[in-house]
């Protein structure tokens, strides 16, 4: 019997590279997508819950799979309200690990940031490093938190000023050397790719940092 994987943030650019290689993975038979829009044109292999993702407890009768990929999270360009911000970034990922445990789901797996840190004095560093003490302190037996750079890929929406300062932060990638080479360019492939296959192993790593999604990803 195939696998059931739940995808929370799949509309979003790591998320929809996750869920089409899952859907071309024979390993697994359903995938679960939580959202507040619904994704048009899917196989039937994709149930599609639509609901409000800040009250994710009302899905608790759905929410029962294999493995939990949360790719939520937002900018603080998209969501100036850091009170709004903090419930994305923060609320969701851990509401998901908090309902994976009581269901049982043994895999759990976010997608952070390069220098999450619960102490730090900058918001945004401070709200990914809290939410990864309160996702680590639910205890779920696997649980891969991957801490990327700066996200490449081609998203749906993106100014023409971010589209120039990619293409330049991609030019002096080579210069990234020795301690400073973990602030590379992280690929949402390499990202979507290190998920599933930690995700089908038996590695006992909880912090995945940029340098090493990579790694996994292309080995």
């Amino acid at each position: 019997m195939g696998k059931t994987a739940i995808i929370l943030g799949a509309s979003g650019l790591t998320g929809l590279i996750l869920l089409n290689k899952l859907l071309d993975d024979k390993r697994y038979t359903a995938i679960k997508l939580f959202s507040r829009k619904r994704i048009e044109g899917l196989p039937s292999k994709v149930n599609q819950y639509i609901g409000n993702l800040f009250d994710l407890k009302s899905f608790k009768k759905d929410f029962t799979g294999d493995e939990v990929y949360c790719c939520i999270g937002t900018t603080a360009k998209k969501t100036p309200n850091k009170t709004i911000y903090k419930s994305i970034d923060y609320g969701i990922p851990v509401a998901a690990a908090k309902l994976s445990k009581k269901n049982g789901i043994n895999t759990f797996l976010v997608v952070s940031a390069l220098g999450a840190n619960a102490k730090s004095n900058i918001f945004y560093n401070r709200t990914k490093g809290e939410m990864e003490r309160d996702v680590l302190s639910e205890k779920i037996q696997k649980t891969y938190i991957l801490q990327p750079s700066i996200i490449g890929g081609n998203r749906k929406e993106q100014r023409i000023g971010e589209k120039i300062g990619l293409v330049v932060f991609k030019l002096l990638q080579p210069l990234f050397v020795g301690n400073i080479k973990k602030y590379r360019i992280t690929e949402a492939e390499h990202i979507a790719v290190a998920m599933i296959k930690l995700a089908n192993s038996t590695s006992t790593t909880h912090i995945i940092t940029s340098e090493k999604i990579k790694e996994i990803a292309t080995k």
